[in-house]
């Protein structure tokens, strides 16, 4: 072989396992049942809305006595064990023996929701064995709305078994991503007040250049129609005097707690009648 050939076999050995590496490297995600092209607007758009918790891992021990001790891995749209590639997004584990069992694959993937949940269901589990007619399990989480928290409270509400067709796990969490939008629309009232607010502002300021700018003037005349506002000013206060005054106006001024009027008139008889004649 020469070298020109051999360097172009080595070039695609190395490209092929870039390839491979990044195929692997990259995790796999939902995949709604059904063809592409059947996915509905909705069910894209929620499986995007789920993305914040794709990166997240979820774990719970469930223990029923001797007999029972597993726990539940979950993960929300992505494979528990990469490395496995059995798309398992909730596996349960047996904590006596090591036994793996898939409840649910993230390629058989179905979504929905309400004013405030998302339900996420993953198909295609392992098979049960005498129940339910040996059908392939599936797992059910209700994902409710809990504002301001990413994810919490993960846990397994049951399992029902005891059907001869449609069994299921249902699995329960609260996160901030089932919420709907919150409304931020102004009222009314606010909208004027904004309005009334903002118009007093360029008046003010807009005033304050021109007068200062074009005008020429300085200090308090820089304020706009100053002599305007001194007049209203002092029409307030006489209007103010003039209803909260709590006393005549024509009442006689006082000293010291002592009105002219209490004081009486000067009496017009004089002492003459002590003077000696």
């Amino acid at each position: 072989m020469s070298l020109p050939c051999h360097t172009s076999a080595l070039l695609l050995v190395f490209t092929a396992l870039a390839l491979a590496g990044a195929e692997q490297s990259e995790e796999r995600s939902c995949d709604v049942i059904g063809d592409e092209s059947s996915e509905s607007q909705m069910e894209r758009a929620l499986l995007k809305k789920l993305e914040p918790l794709s990166h997240m891992r979820f774990n719970v021990t469930v223990e029923k006595g001797k007999t029972e001790n597993y726990v539940y891995h979950f993960r929300v749209c992505r494979e528990v064990n990469s490395t496995s590639h059995d798309f398992g997004g909730l596996v349960q584990i047996d904590r006596q023996n090591g036994k793996i069992t898939v409840i649910g694959r993230i390629n058989e993937t179905q979504v929905f929701n309400g004013s405030d949940w998302i339900m996420l269901i993953y198909k295609g589990g392992d098979s049960y064995g005498r129940h339910c007619s040996g059908e392939k399990r599936r797992a059910v989480i209700m994902i409710s709305c809990k504002r301001g928290v990413t994810a919490s409270s993960f846990s397994i509400i049951s399992e029902e078994r005891e059907k001869e067709q449609e069994c299921f796990y249902l699995f329960e969490m609260d996160s901030s991503v089932a919420c709907p939008a919150e409304n931020s629309h102004l009222s009314v009232g606010s909208i004027l007040l904004i309005t009334f607010v903002s118009l007093i502002a360029v008046y003010i300021i807009g005033g304050f250049l021109y007068q200062r700018l074009v005008v020429g003037a300085k200090g308090m005349e820089q304020i706009p129609h100053f002599a305007f506002w001194q007049d209203l000013g002092n029409l307030v206060a006489d209007g103010c005097d003039f209803v909260c005054r709590s006393k005549p106006r024509n009442a006689p001024a006082a000293y010291r707690g002592v009105g002219d009027d209490q004081l009486g008139e000067e009496s017009e008889e004089r002492d003459d009648h002590l003077l000696p004649m």
